[in-house]
């Protein structure tokens, strides 16, 4: 009967701790930084792995994974999301808790929304990813992000890093445009709004600094003491810009204030990418499957940026923007940039290492080395291809996952009703 083979969500559980060791043999191992092992094993316990490599010892009583003629990654890894915070983009306001109304959100913490029942991260962990950097939207100043493991109760347990960064907005210095290219009428100059913004910032982070100065203060400010962390190094400030006048303002509010920035769009990065890569800035490809931003673009210009990037010597990650897959998709976003120029191993690093170095927790996962979380996919075949994406088991933390969600659900509701075999 059906109702002995049907689950719903709400009995898709986060899994229990490990325990003993497991071992994962006859594989062909990625390791996420452009090494890949043949017939090779990786070994993890307690959640941490222990050794990887061609000559790996089964330890007596472990688990063994067989995966011959299987691929093993590392799990991929969201750079930026509103995951657990935006759960239905229109129409159903109960469901969002993403964005605040103000110009000076700095004290707003995305990770206290963070819905751990949110029907989309199964969906994600059955795609491969395993790890999301949450963040909050807004008008300028927008809040801090933390990072997230897809297997949890609550967001105490998710939390894989908080706080880690803080997120504002670049007010563009473009006239917007109408309809059919017409520049519309407007009342007010873009570029004198967008510097009257940017002036603002720099007084609200001269004025933190000054505070966090102080030994003493007569009256907490909440919004100062989110940014300490920008000031300590603790935390990495994510810029939204995409033009590059956007992103050269970035650069030197960085250079100001003395932090370490992120830039989060990047469409028109090339054309300053000997800048970036000289201050060694990253920046997160937020949207690759999209029209280029001037006329002159060849219409394939995104599909190509992460190829030109690596050879400018910039440290880049690749997201997957869409509002209709929600990051789903990222692993085939890097698959395109690997059929435009980018080595496939290196694509892999774009969604797994160089994003993980990106958000600062590079020495806990991104790849498969000795000493990371078990933070480990197996696919039947090439994780950055449609038809080759097909996941069998993923671990976090060395936990042994569910890959049922409400996609495979209502398939296999509508197989039967319709006696599909």
């Amino acid at each position: 009967m059906i109702g002995t083979i049907a689950k719903a969500q709400e009995t898709i559980y986060p899994s229990v701790a490990q325990k003993g060791a497991t071992i994962i043999t006859h594989a062909t191992i990625h390791v996420g930084n452009g090494t890949v092992l043949n017939d090779a094993s990786v070994l993890f316990e307690n959640g941490k792995i222990k050794e990887v490599g061609t000559s790996v010892a089964t330890p007596s009583g472990a688990t063994v994974v067989d995966a011959t003629g299987k691929q093993v990654y590392p799990g991929l890894i969201v750079p930026i999301s509103s995951l657990g915070l935006r759960e239905i983009n229109s129409g159903v306001r109960g469901s969002n808790d993403f964005q605040e109304i103000g110009e000076n959100n700095a004290s707003i913490r995305s990770i206290v929304s963070y819905n751990t029942d949110s029907k989309v991260i199964n969906v994600l962990r059955a795609n491969g990813v395993l790890l999301a950097h949450v963040a909050p939207l807004g008008d300028l100043i927008e809040g801090s992000s933390s990072v997230v493991q897809l297997d949890a109760w609550n967001y105490e347990d998710a939390a894989y890093k908080s706080d880690n960064g803080m997120f504002i907005n670049m007010p563009s210095l473009m006239p917007r445009r109408g309809g059919r290219g017409f520049m519309r009428q407007q009342a007010s100059d873009p570029v004198k709004e967008g510097l009257a913004k940017i002036e603002y910032v720099k007084k609200f982070f001269t004025e933190a600094k000054a505070y966090l100065q102080e030994k003493n203060h007569a009256a907490n400010n909440l919004k100062f003491e989110a940014v300490r962390g920008l000031f300590d190094g603790k935390q990495k400030l994510y810029i939204r810009a995409n033009e590059v006048k956007q992103m050269l303002l970035a650069i030197d509010l960085g250079k100001t204030f003395g932090f370490n920035i992120v830039i989060v769009g990047a469409l028109e990065s090339l054309q300053i990418a000997s800048i970036l890569a000289d201050n060694k800035i990253p920046v997160i490809l937020d949207n690759e499957h999209a029209l280029p931003t001037t006329e002159d673009d060849d219409v394939d210009q995104l599909y190509k940026l992460p190829a030109q990037l690596k050879k400018a010597g910039v440290l880049f990650a690749i997201n997957d923007a869409n509002d209709q897959s929600k990051q789903r998709n990222i692993s085939f976003n890097a698959g395109t940039a690997a059929a435009y120029g980018l080595d496939k191993e290196d694509a892999l690093s774009a969604i797994t290492l160089n994003t993980a170095k990106i958000l600062g927790i590079d020495d806990m996962t991104g790849s498969i080395e000795a000493g990371k979380d078990a933070n480990i996919i197996i696919s039947e075949g090439d994780i950055l291809d449609m038809r080759g994406n097909q996941l069998t088991k993923a671990f976090i933390q060395g936990r042994d996952i569910s890959l049922d969600n409400k996609h495979k659900q209502l398939y296999e509701r509508y197989k039967y009703k319709y006696k599909i075999k």
